[in-house]
């Protein structure tokens, strides 16, 4: 029967005999295995119909099952993609299955990128979107360099592609633009400080609609006084009084409000 060393080690038989037909609903026993297993070239795309002839557990992500067709790898996908596609070994397979499960497993890998990256930090739903479009170009880069080289391209990801993956980031609850927010306006350069309207700016790019800036503003104030304050004295020695508030000027505030506080700051210091 299958080995599942894998699953952990448990001390109750009928443990064992739980996670064994667990593991074989997935990945059959070693007596469904039909033909030899070979990683050789194989022109895959020539034959109209195949069949499953082993599931196997990834090597280097557990979460992955490999994918054999009449004898051959041909793709991997994520454990739930196996259940929900229903796939068995000895299920037939048609091209345009076939196709399916290719797309199923392109998405699952970028997916699980994504999912890497936004799991750093909070990011907002256009900086996910962004760093999809990062690696679609990377992707098509890659691939002009493989073709100068003949090598066979790599699979590509459309548009399509990418809103799908977007869209269960969302419904995870992974993306959300109003957490990204207060997580922006909490944090964002908190000890140097930084302008109102510079804040707004970098919201806004970040794609962040005006209405729900000013609803985390109210949620989340930020000082435009302590701000100010914040950056004259981070400031004061490297700047004279006209190129301290040219700066601040620049980062966002506005000219009286500038002039006033290094004004101020000036007179607190002599006392």
């Amino acid at each position: 029967m299958l080995k599942i060393e894998s699953l952990g080690e448990e001390n109750e038989t009928g443990d064992l005999d739980a996670r064994r037909l667990a593991a074989e609903a997935i990945y059959g026993s070693e007596e469904d295995v039909v033909g030899p297993i070979s990683n050789s070239g194989w022109d895959f795309e020539s034959e109209e119909t195949y069949t499953i002839t082993k599931l196997t557990p990834g090597v280097k992500d557990p979460n992955r099952v490999n994918v054999f067709l009449d004898g051959h790898f041909v793709l991997s996908l994520e454990i739930n993609q196996v259940v929900d596609l229903g796939l068995k070994v000895h299920q037939s397979i048609t091209k345009e299955k076939l196709q399916e499960l290719q797309r199923a497993s392109e998405f699952g890998k970028l997916y699980q990128r994504s999912l890497e990256w936004v799991l750093t930090r909070p990011h907002s739903v256009r900086e996910t979107h962004d760093y999809l479009r990062r690696r679609q170009l990377k992707r098509k880069q890659l691939n002009r360099q493989r073709e100068r080289e003949e090598k066979k391209p790599l699979p590509e990801f459309d548009d399509e592609l990418i809103n799908e993956v977007l869209t269960r980031l969302i419904d995870k609850g992974y993306l959300d633009n109003r957490k990204f927010a207060e997580f922006y306006v909490e944090n964002r350069y908190l000890r140097k400080g930084i302008s109102h309207k510079r804040l707004r700016m970098e919201l806004t790019k970040k794609g962040i609609d005006a209405t729900m800036i000013n609803q985390v503003f109210e949620k989340i104030p930020r000082d435009e006084d302590e701000e100010i304050i914040k950056m004259i004295k981070k400031k004061r020695k490297k700047y004279n009084d006209f190129q301290l508030i040219g700066y601040l000027v620049r980062q966002g505030f506005s000219f009286y409000n500038a002039k006033t506080a290094v004004e101020q700051y000036k007179e607190d210091d002599e006392v």
